[in-house]
């Protein structure tokens, strides 16, 4: 499926210079974003997945539909601040500043097979951040998926090592 022409693309936004890629219509397509979702989960279905871990906001648009096909738990990665428990946290780099990231210190057992999902690759600082977090806690990574990976910013540099799915490149 060509998800490209669901994709609006806003300029300047959320800052000048910025070329924010929309997937509000994608999601407001159901056959479109169902056909997305289960890319996703054919990419992930053979490598065992115990956990689908997605950062907020749009991870979880894409995080929680994927753990539900498969039948596997979500782990919320949150901003500082938004977790009622007791956390860990690692500092990143965003492609237009700076913030923290956070898991519940139990929300994954060691050795636990984590697939990571979230709507954009970007620069890659905010999954390099969330595959830390993941693995401080024990988990092992088998696996990323984006719907959408900016290939200009080169994000993908960061996951060497790591299986990856985009299902669009900008």
């Amino acid at each position: 499926m060509d998800y490209k022409q669901y994709i609006k693309i806003v300029q300047d936004w959320p800052k000048e210079g910025i070329e924010f890629k929309d997937i509000t219509p994608l999601m407001d397509n159901g056959k479109a974003f169902k056909a997305a979702v289960d890319e996703i989960v054919e990419f992930a279905r053979d490598k065992r997945i115990d956990l689908v871990v997605g950062p907020e906001a749009r991870g979880f648009i894409v995080g929680c539909p994927v753990s539900y096909a498969l039948e596997v738990g979500f782990a919320p990665v949150r901003k500082e601040g938004k977790l009622p428990r007791e956390v860990i946290k690692v500092d990143y780099g965003l492609e237009y500043g700076q913030n923290v990231l956070t898991i519940h210190k139990d929300a994954i057992k060691p050795g636990q097979r984590v697939l990571i999902t979230d709507d954009l690759l970007a620069t890659g600082g905010t999954i390099e951040a969330t595959i830390k977090l993941v693995e401080e806690l024990g988990g092992v990574v088998v696996g990323c998926a984006f719907l959408i990976e900016l290939t200009y910013l080169n994000g993908l540099d960061k996951l060497e090592g790591y299986e990856v799915l985009t299902l669009m490149k900008y």
